[in-house]
C-alpha cells in the first residue's frame, strides 16, 4: 500500500509539471476502478476545433485546429517565410468561413508583426490577402511594433477580446523573452476569450512553448495548373505547403503536402508522386558490393573503373615533389 502511494503522488506531480508547461490546469487521479487510474480533466474544457477538410491530418489532430488555444506555425527557413505567414492566413479564411456559415458576425482579424519580422517576410498585401484568403482590408488590422516585447503585450491584451475573429502575432528567430511563461499567457487568454491566437514564427529554430499544437511549415514546389487536356507546362498552380505535425495531443507524427485553393477556400492533399531516383549512380561504383571476406573489391588482374578514369600520373608532378623556392 505504501508503494502505490509513493506512485500516486509521483504521478501526481509530474502531470502537474506537465500541465505547467503546457499552460492548463493540471489533471487529477481519481480512485482506481478494478485496478485502473481514471485521469480527470480540470479548468479550462476542451477546445473546439476547426476541421482543415484533410481527413487525415483532421484525424493526427483530433478534428481539427484548435479554436480556443495558442497554436505555433513555424517555419525554420528564412525563404521560408511566405509559406509560414500564408498558412495562418488560409487557417484565418478558413475561421472566417466557418464562423459565417455559423451566422455569425464578420469579426476583424488582428496581425501583429515585429519590425524585423516584416524585413525579412515582407508587409501585408491587401490585393493579395483578398484574393488568397479572401480578407477585406476593413477585417484586417496591422499592428507593427519596434520590439517582441510590445508584440506580446499587444497580443496579450487583444487575445482577451471577445470582437476579434483571431489574432496573429508574426516574430523573427528566438527571442529570450519569448519563453514558456510568455506563451502560456498567451494560450490562457485565448481559452478565455474563446478565439484562437496563432504564434508565426519566422525563421526560427525550435523553442519550447506552451502551445498544444506545433506545425512545421515549408513551402513546397507548386504543381502546372491542371486543365482538361491535362497538366499546363510553364505555369504555376495552387499554393503548396509541406506541413510536418510537430506537436499534438495526440503525439502522432504526420507529414504531408497540402494545396491552397483560394478559389474554394479549401485545403487539399497532394497525392503522392511516383518514386523516382534524383542522382543517377555513378559510373565508378560496383554493381556488386564485395564478397565477405575479401580485401579487394574488384578481382586481381582487373583495374577498376575508377582507375580507368585516373589523370596520368605525370600530370600531378607538381604536386608529388616537394617545392622549392628560389
Amino acid at each position: 500500500m505504501a508503494s502505490s502511494a509513493v506512485v500516486r503522488e509521483t504521478l501526481v506531480s509530474l502531470r502537474h509539471q506537465i500541465a505547467k508547461i503546457e499552460g492548463r490546469l493540471a489533471e487529477t487521479l481519481d480512485g482506481e476502478d478494478e485496478g485502473r487510474t481514471v485521469l480527470r480533466r480540470s479548468g479550462i474544457p476542451q477546445a473546439g476545433c476547426l476541421a482543415t477538410g484533410v481527413e487525415a491530418l483532421d484525424a493526427v489532430l483530433e478534428s481539427g485546429i484548435p479554436t480556443t488555444a495558442l497554436t505555433e506555425i513555424h517555419g525554420s527557413i528564412l525563404h521560408g517565410g511566405g509559406a509560414a505567414s500564408g498558412f495562418a492566413l488560409a487557417l484565418v479564411a478558413l475561421l472566417q468561413a466557418h464562423a459565417l456559415d455559423q451566422g455569425e458576425e464578420n469579426l476583424p482579424v488582428l496581425w501583429i508583426s515585429v519590425d524585423d519580422a516584416l524585413a525579412e517576410a515582407g508587409v501585408p498585401y491587401a490585393p493579395g490577402l483578398a484574393r488568397h484568403a479572401g480578407l477585406s482590408p476593413r477585417n484586417l488590422l496591422i499592428a507593427r511594433t519596434p520590439s517582441v516585447e510590445d508584440a506580446l503585450w499587444i497580443a496579450e491584451e487583444a487575445a482577451a477580446l471577445r470582437h476579434l475573429l483571431a489574432v496573429v502575432v508574426e516574430v523573427h528567430g528566438n527571442p529570450a523573452c519569448l519563453d514558456l511563461t510568455a506563451t502560456r499567457r498567451l494560450h490562457r487568454r485565448a481559452c478565455a476569450a474563446g478565439r484562437p491566437v496563432f504564434l508565426v514564427r519566422q525563421s526560427a529554430a525550435l523553442w519550447p512553448t506552451a502551445a498544444p499544437l506545433r506545425l512545421l511549415v515549408l513551402p513546397a514546389a507548386a504543381m502546372p495548373r491542371s486543365t482538361l487536356a491535362g497538366p499546363l507546362e510553364g505555369t504555376i498552380g495552387l499554393p503548396a505547403f509541406l506541413v510536418t505535425v510537430s506537436k499534438s495531443r495526440s503525439g502522432k507524427p504526420l507529414r504531408l503536402i497540402l494545396e491552397w485553393n483560394p478559389d474554394d477556400r479549401a485545403f487539399e492533399e497532394r497525392p503522392a508522386q511516383d518514386s523516382r531516383a534524383v542522382v543517377s549512380v555513378p559510373a565508378v561504383r560496383p554493381h556488386l558490393p564485395a564478397a565477405a571476406g575479401t580485401v579487394m573489391a574488384f578481382p586481381a588482374g582487373q583495374q577498376s573503373a575508377a582507375a580507368r578514369l585516373q589523370p596520368d600520373g605525370e600530370q600531378h608532378a607538381p604536386y608529388r615533389r616537394a617545392q622549392r623556392s628560389g
